[in-house]
């Protein structure tokens, strides 16, 4: 079925908001729903204003509006703290809605203009995790952060204690060396546990305190500092692997510089980007960045424009050519306008984008949290019993509360949790450096899952220009003759056809035109070396009563062939056909074979044009195809490759082809780098006019596609396998955090692949 496309906000304006796909957090005991089915008119609410959690957020909102505010959360080490920190907020006064994404590192909040930013940052850190401020500086290396300091310091005291057991050493002097790796490296997990319990929420923190607290109360100290320091041993590495994707959002932004160089009056002053205003000059000298989109009024260069549309080659820019912000000019000097506030540009847009698309959940996410809803209670409930059952029977209460304790460790699916959300923001940020702007982790598994493919035909499967195809001379004469008094007679018009002639007659010098004149939808007529000439469509000269007789086998060949006919002749009658067509991009028959190897079983196009045109272009490119469609016609046509096909996408220009791409499952739409609508009405935005970019998309979300389908399997099968073994007495504790982190940190790397691949 289809779906409405959600119009993402442009900075400072209220846009209209429909449902989110995501979850949002709920009060205990109730249910979550959000479908529209359980609401109505009167139960709508107020349409949110967006800000950003920095000092340059606008702070406040018209009474009576919803305001939604972004917080960068740090510290948090997996998918679950999400949950805490979303109760938390969840619970302050005013709050309607609150949606953490781990992996994206990200939390947005839908609430009352009562609520600031301030209460927002400390609810969470009252659950125990930190807050970034947009305009931070960069990081420090990982190796130096606290969080690895700790698990450096709890890991060596660790291996003191170890090293102490097998000298034999007192049991209150390795008693007190183990405490202290537990108190160093446990302390973040005790206390986001606190913030959990305090939450209501039953998170890996929780489960791994209890278990910690468990082997101390049992005398296990060696197994109680196994399991705090392989904990955080891999949170810290998870956390360290899944930032890598989160900078590279980072790095987007930083390319654009602080600083530009403003041309007032007679004057060139270096200013902050910020102050750069939409009109004002830019001097953009050799080698530098630009800190603002603009048009060029002077100037030539090669500007490197990778950072925006993905584009590695370097393009020619000129007077009244755009540029972007972030790019890099080449050898020439430019004088650009600013028609872009900084903070407004393609690059600031984009980044925006992507951290929206990051943090939205995908379906097998939703799929994944709440299988993950069921299964710890169970499991917590059944270890609850295995501590509890068998000592009431007779048997030994340590052994067994031992086997217990091993099983909470399992209860909590960190792995299969974290599966999805970090391969979706994976895929996403690698989409985004090659010039693909993604919007979400539903868009990124649709993509994934396509079965056929409808294009439009002008501009996207073809290069949207006429060229002159055949030249057929009749009566003998010669056709670089032919061709030398069609352009002649065509050098005054502006129609595309005629310049179609003017360039298939290359640089041949043409002789003058004496009395021209235009004829209104038909062509034109002049004197050509003292011969009067006519040329334009057959219609003309049947309004002028000049037989065609001797054009018919030419005139027949270009219908056949789907062309479009000129006529040059006098009042004799016709003396050449042409034949004119829309060209094939070059690398559209690439780009079809690459969507087929990559598994797209149908590919059509759907285009407005007659017949015979729409024929030419199919059959070239070995695809079907529907030719007169009207508007509501294609949208009729996506609905039904919808229905059949249960996943099938639409590639336009995301402008004219808008009501079509949202009838699709995944609407992509070209050369979106231009153009503010095409990035909010398409699921995947190509920033380049590239066709070959569908097909490196297509690839990228059905490798994503895959990934997740990996990682689930294997989440799922090693919680099962532990499950089973662990009330049987097989699984150590320090085995069942390892167990645990060790695929959750797997899941990781193997989502992070994405980044690597190149050819996806």
């Amino acid at each position: 079925m289809s779906r409405p496309k959600r119009m993402l906000p442009v900075l400072g304006q209220a846009p209209e908001e429909p449902k989110p796909a995501e979850q949002q957090a709920t009060p205990e005991g109730t249910d979550g729903c959000t479908d529209d089915c359980c609401s109505g008119a009167a139960d709508t609410p107020a349409t949110p204003t967006t800000r950003e959690a920095n000092p340059e957020a606008s702070d406040g909102a018209p009474v009576g509006t919803l305001e939604r505010t972004v917080v960068r959360v740090e510290g948090m080490d997996c998918a679950s703290c999400a949950a805490t920190v979303e109760r938390r907020v969840f619970a302050l006064p005013g709050v309607s809605k609150a949606t953490v994404n781990f992996a994206a590192g990200r939390l947005d909040a839908e609430h009352g203009p009562g609520v600031s930013v301030g209460d927002l940052e400390g609810a969470v850190r009252a659950a125990g995790y930190g807050v970034a401020k947009a305009d931070e500086a960069e990081r420090p290396p990982f190796w130096r952060t606290p969080r690895a300091i700790s698990v450096f310091a709890s890991a060596s005291l660790f291996l003191v204690g170890l090293a102490l057991s097998f000298a034999g050493a007192p049991g209150t002097v390795r008693a007190a060396v183990y405490l202290a790796a537990i108190a160093v490296g446990g302390l973040p997990i005790f206390r986001a546990a606190v913030a959990g319990l305090r939450a209501r929420h039953l998170d890996m923190n929780v489960l791994m305190s209890a278990a910690t607290i468990g082997a101390v109360g049992i005398g296990e100290w060696a197994e109680a500092a196994s399991v705090v320091v392989l904990f955080a041993a891999g949170n810290a590495l998870q956390v360290y692997a899944i930032d890598r994707t989160r900078g590279a959002v980072r790095a987007l932004v930083r390319l654009a510089p602080n600083e530009a160089l403003v041309r007032r009056g007679a004057s060139e002053v270096v200013v902050p980007a910020g102050e750069v205003g939409v009109g004002d000059t830019v001097i953009v000298r050799p080698g530098e960045r630009l800190a603002v989109d603009g048009e060029v009024v002077e100037g030539s260069s090669a500007v490197d424009e990778a950072p925006v549309t993905g584009e590695s080659v370097p393009v020619e820019k000129g007077a009244g050519d755009a540029v972007y912000s972030g790019s890099l000019n080449g050898q020439g000097g430019l004088v650009v306008r600013a028609t872009k506030r900084a903070g407004d540009s393609m690059l600031q847009r984009i980044a925006r984008l992507v951290e929206e698309a990051q943090a939205k959940k995908a379906p097998a996410e939703q799929f994944v949290d709440r299988f993950s809803r069921v299964y710890t209670p169970i499991v917590v409930a059944a270890a609850v019993l295995l501590a509890a059952v068998p000592p009431l029977l007779g048997a030994g209460f340590g052994e067994w509360f031992y086997r217990a304790l091993a099983l909470l460790i399992i209860a909590c699916p960190c792995a299969l949790v974290i599966s999805t959300p970090v391969t979706v923001v994976s895929g996403i940020g690698a989409a985004s450096r090659r010039g693909i702007l993604v919007k979400g982790g539903a868009a990124l598994e649709a993509a994934g899952r396509l079965k056929a493919l409808a294009f439009d035909k002008t501009g996207t499967l073809t290069e949207g220009r006429p060229v002159v195809s055949r030249v057929s001379p009749l009566g003998g004469r010669d056709e670089v003759e032919v061709l030398r008094v069609a352009a002649a007679l065509e050098r005054r018009s502006e129609h595309p056809l005629a310049h179609a002639i003017l360039t298939a007659a290359g640089g041949a010098e043409l002789p003058p035109v004496a009395g021209f004149r235009s004829v209104a939808g038909r062509g034109a007529e002049g004197e050509v070396d003292g011969e009067r000439y006519l040329i334009g469509s057959p219609r003309l000269f049947a309004e002028r009563g000049i037989a065609l007789d001797g054009a018919g086998e030419a005139l027949a060949g270009v219908e056949r062939a789907g062309e479009t006919p000129v006529v040059l002749g006098d009042e004799g009658g016709p003396l050449a056909v042409f034949g004119l067509a829309d060209s094939l991009r070059p690398d559209a028959k690439a780009t079809v074979g690459a969507l087929r190897a990559a598994g797209v079983e149908e590919l059509v196009m759907l285009t407005g044009d007659a017949e015979a045109p729409a024929r030419r272009v199919a059959e070239e490119l070995g695809i079907g195809y529907r030719a007169r469609l009207l508007p509501e016609q294609k949208i009729g046509a996506v609905r039904e490759l919808v229905a059949e096909h249960g996943s099938a996408g639409m590639v336009g220009d995301g402008v004219n082809d808008a009501p079509a791409l949202a009838a699709s499952s995944v609407g992509f739409a070209m050369g979106a780098a231009g153009t503010d609508v095409a990035l909010e009405t398409a699921d995947v935005a190509l920033m380049q006019d590239d066709l070959p970019k569908l097909a490196e998309a297509v690839r990228l979300s059905r490798a994503a596609e895959g990934i997740i389908k990996q990682n689930v399997a294997v989440s799922i099968l090693i919680k099962g396998v532990f499950v089973l073994l662990a009330p049987f007495g097989l699984v150590a504790l320090w085995l069942a955090v390892l167990a645990d982190m060790g695929t959750s940190i797997a899941v990781t790397l193997n989502g992070l692949r994405l980044f690597r691949k190149r050819g996806a």
